[in-house]
């Protein structure tokens, strides 16, 4: 038994979960200190804490053990992410099949993002009247930031002239990372009230706001249609 194989396992269960050293202590009816200890290697949970840990987030008491998921249960990872993968492919082509039942005369573009360190997969479904968008897989590939945020937020911006408008917007609800946190953002705007002849190159963009210690870090990623729309 590695102790400090233990001790990362439990805190990436813990950081995984959106879950604080607090709110991980109180699940157990212990001090926020002894999960400090835990993930610090110094002390490791009681056998009657370690069948919690692998109940609550149904992970085998062997893997905890080990200090590492066995085989099988990153079988089991990558058959959720493939999952969560159709489940956003299949929200994507219900919102063009219901625009297209809405109105027969629509097309679609694609959005993208000139931003190196962010890609995005995103489209618009547009007729003369109205307008859909989707937003799916933002990925961060700027560099390795580990950095654990109290809060994070991320706003869906139309530029209308001298005004920005928010569109929709997501935000964290515990502390997490900016991988972990991009991993749950989409967004899915149907019936929008822009149609898409009014759009011009530079009419979207994501703001992520990342706030530690009391400082906000922006990150702008401006979106681009991969052609104009048609005035129709």
């Amino acid at each position: 038994m590695d102790s400090k194989k233990i001790a990362e396992l439990i805190k990436e269960i813990r950081k995984n979960n959106h879950l604080t050293q607090k709110e991980f202590a109180d699940k157990y009816n212990v001090t926020y200190q002894a999960v400090s200890k835990w993930e610090n290697a110094k002390s490791v949970p009681d056998i009657s804490i370690l069948k919690s840990i692998s109940k609550d987030f149904n992970v085998s008491l062997d893997d905890i053990l080990d200090g590492e998921y066995s085989k099988q249960t990153n079988r089991k990872k990558i058959y959720v992410i493939i999952v969560i993968f159709i489940i956003l492919l299949l929200i994507s082509i219900f919102v063009i099949i219901k625009f297209y039942h809405n109105d027969n005369n629509f097309e679609f573009k694609t959005l993208s993002t000139s931003c190196n360190n962010f890609t995005i997969s995103g489209n618009i479904s547009y007729n003369s009247k109205k307008s859909a968008i989707y937003i799916s897989n933002i990925n961060y590939c700027g560099g390795n930031d580990k950095n654990v945020y109290e809060e994070i937020e991320c706003i869906l911006y139309e530029n209308n002239g001298d005004k920005e408008i928010e569109i929709s917007s997501y935000k964290s609800k515990n502390e997490t990372n900016l991988e972990d946190f991009l991993k749950n953002v989409s967004f899915v705007i149907d019936n929008y009230n822009s149609v898409c002849k009014n759009y011009k190159e530079d009419s979207f963009k994501l703001l992520i706001k990342a706030k530690i210690e009391n400082k906000i870090i922006n990150y702008i990623i401006p979106l681009s249609l991969n052609d104009k729309c048609e005035n129709k």
